[in-house]
């Protein structure tokens, strides 16, 4: 790698002291606190639900990286790079996001708190759900839950590892293993990741159903997690470090949000189309629950935070390179996936208590300090570009 550009210090290492790991425990304090209050006094169904969207919302965010790494070594991407340290701390985190994750579904299904729609005494009355018990029972529930988080963990440690392990040895070898595995994971990937939204997220509302809900939960995860990789390369940018990203990385992060945010607006609305001509009642249900005045507003502000704002803002060539425009958008998207995640989970589980307040905010808050002080941890313990990734000269040299 004879060609790289040596002003830049390919040792660099991110230190995880001072405001940020401050900020990142005081944000895990007022999550403690606001799930504490939620139980307290009370809400326990309101306080899982919570618990269950931010537990989802953070897996989601973290296999989204693993996601981001996967596809670039497919694809075979130069341009990427010298950002990859990003997602892998993503991926490293997956571990504790995923067990966090199958506690809270543990927690809520024995509580009865969570998936009471399937299962309590009254689900055992009725068709409908007799007719998918084979699938939506405990046993097999956690099961699913357990061996697909469990996969994604098992890639995600390999990948990571053969990239610390290239810094090392340099050559291909480690490089053409982490192609394989990532051939490997996208197919895995591909298959079991709209089970898991069926699981996790559409099973709270058994008796309704749609073929296109895992590709919709995909959406949402992708432009997050891409949001979530845009948000941290800007502060990191800002704060000194990552000198060799440029506008023409910002660019393409930016391409990848603005593209994402239409699709995902495409399967919202397919899905909803669906639903509607054919005008079937048991389908039309889902859609009516979001139509009451609870959620109505709700309802049409999420599209204009996921799709209008985006495709307005992002949608010229120079709004994609502004750090500034960028962050605004990655964190206007983040909160509105959040608001994407609430809208499929609230409605069909939180049955009397309709209310927003401390409990979503801080609980959100928690799961935000969490994922920041476990991810710039991981961030920490290697350089922040891999020195012998076979693209790095492509990446330093990326014009568009």
């Amino acid at each position: 790698m004879g060609t790289h550009n040596h002003t830049h210090n390919f040792s660099e290492r991110f230190y995880f002291t001072g405001k940020p790991k401050s900020w990142s425990l005081i944000a895990i304090v007022i999550g403690v606190l606001a799930i504490a209050y939620g139980f307290l006094t009370n809400h326990a169904e309101r306080t899982f639900a919570n618990l269950l969207l931010m537990g989802y919302y953070f897996t989601c965010v973290c296999a989204a990286g693993l996601f981001f790494c996967a596809v670039q070594y497919m694809a075979q991407a130069g341009w990427s790079a010298g950002l990859l340290r990003i997602p892998q701390a993503f991926a490293k985190v997956l571990p504790i996001a995923a067990l966090i994750l199958i506690i809270i579904c543990a927690s809520g299904l024995f509580t009865h708190n969570l998936y009471h729609h399937w299962h309590s005494e009254e689900a055992a009355h009725d068709p409908v759900i007799i007719g998918k018990s084979s699938f939506l029972n405990v046993p097999f529930f956690l099961t699913r839950l357990v061996v697909f988080l469990g996969a994604y963990c098992i890639f995600g440690y390999f990948l990571t590892k053969y990239s610390n392990n290239e810094d090392l040895e340099g050559g291909m070898k480690n490089y053409n293993k982490s192609f394989a595995l990532s051939a490997a994971f996208l197919v895995v990937f591909g298959f079991t990741t709209p089970i898991w939204a069926f699981d996790t997220i559409m099973s709270l509302e058994a008796h309704w159903f749609s073929t296109m809900f895992g590709w919709y939960n995909f959406a949402a995860m992708w432009v997050s997690g891409l949001s979530a990789i845009t948000i941290t390369v800007i502060l990191l940018k800002r704060s000194g470090h990552l000198t060799w990203i440029n506008d023409n990385h910002l660019h393409d992060l930016g391409k990848f949000m603005f593209a994402f945010s239409i699709f995902w607006t495409y399967v919202w609305f397919s899905q909803f189309l669906l639903i509607y001509y054919a005008n079937m009642p048991e389908e039309t249900v889902y859609f009516y629950k979001r139509w009451e005045p609870e959620y109505k507003p709700w309802f049409w502000l999420n599209i204009i935070i996921n799709f209008v704002s985006p495709v307005l803002i992002l949608m010229t060539r120079d709004a994609k390179r502004k750090e500034g425009m960028l962050l605004f958008v990655a964190i206007l998207l983040l909160c509105g996936h959040w608001l994407d995640y609430y809208m499929m989970i609230m409605p069909g589980t939180v049955a009397s208590e309709r209310t927003f307040g401390i409990v979503e905010i801080g609980t959100a808050i928690g799961f935000v300090g969490l994922f920041s002080f476990l991810m710039l941890n991981a961030l920490s313990k290697k350089s922040l570009v891999p020195v012998n990734h076979p693209f790095l000269d492509e990446s330093l040299h990326h014009h568009i």
